[in-house]
């Protein structure tokens, strides 16, 4: 075999495969050790939720339980109202994310499409709340709450916590990038921007929506202060203010805590799937989309 000037000798192909399979098996490697990373404290969380508390505060700690024990999952749910917290921890999250949606989805389309006076500087001043931490807001909104009576009540948990400038930047990056002829094109046939934002933007905007929709889901499933300081009893209380009640005078079952946690993490993963599928789809009949 013979080779022109500016062709690649067999010798130097062959080491560039080489080069390029042993590169390949370094990223791969690395990925799985950086996945590895991020997996071991679930995993340290379900070794711990299968032991028996004596050994959880064992010393010296050991990787694997030396006796499972699987009813503590058992115990974790008919020890407290297991089924009322996740309950409550499903109206207020289910209810803040539709609100959120609907909210963001009004505000990022007006923020996008529609000119008016003082857009820019209303734009800024409305993102700008994003830089308050919720600690400063929690004292003058339970003020509110209490005034209107909504103490340990479910709206009283769920519209406090329902409108933010988060969603709507996200929605307003996502819905620049679809082209106006659109709107247009609908805007000739007779369509309100109602029917325009509902019918075109919202479904082309699935993969923005479905990232927005779990954050917010999430973030209320887990949150901690706020149920806390406006719940007043058990038959209100969300799944993480349920699971302080492990911990007593007597000591923590740690082991029951992680049961408990572990159990509350099957909603999110089961919506974590369900949306990838939701956000994949949607980037791929949006491709190709782009400018203002």
């Amino acid at each position: 075999m013979t080779t022109s000037e500016g062709a690649l000798h067999p010798d130097s192909v062959s080491r560039n495969k080489t080069l390029r399979r042993i590169g390949t098996f370094v990223s791969y490697a690395a990925l799985s050790l950086i996945a590895l990373l991020f997996l071991f404290p679930f995993f340290w969380m379900v070794s711990n939720a299968v032991r028996s508390n004596a050994e959880v505060l064992a010393v010296p700690v050991r990787i694997l339980p030396q006796e499972y024990q699987w009813g503590n999952f058992v115990e974790a749910l008919v020890s407290l109202p297991f089924g009322t917290f996740l309950f409550n921890s499903f109206v207020v999250a289910s209810g803040v994310t539709a609100i959120v949606i609907a909210v963001s989805c009004l505000s990022a389309y007006s923020f996008a499409r529609l000119k008016f006076p003082g857009r820019e500087g209303l734009l800024l001043a409305y993102l700008g709340t994003l830089m308050i931490p919720q600690v400063m807001l929690v004292i003058p909104l339970f003020l509110v709450v209490s005034k209107l009576g909504w103490v340990n009540t479910y709206h009283g948990m769920i519209l406090p916590m329902a409108f933010g400038s988060f969603g709507a930047f996200l929605l307003r990056q996502f819905f620049l990038g679809i082209p106006k002829d659109l709107d247009e094109a609908a805007m000739i046939d007779g369509a309100s921007r109602l029917r325009i934002l509902v019918t075109i933007i919202v479904p082309l905007a699935m993969p923005a929506i479905g990232l927005l929709a779990l954050f917010t889901f999430m973030g209320q499933w887990k949150s901690f202060l706020w149920p806390l300081i406006i719940t007043n009893g058990m038959d209100k209380a969300t799944l993480p203010l349920g699971l302080t009640l492990f911990q007593t005078q007597q000591g923590t079952s740690w082991n029951y805590i992680m049961a408990g946690a572990a159990i509350s993490m099957l909603p999110g993963i089961f919506l974590a799937v369900v949306l990838q599928k939701v956000i994949y789809r949607g980037i791929a009949i949006s491709s190709g989309f782009g400018g203002r």
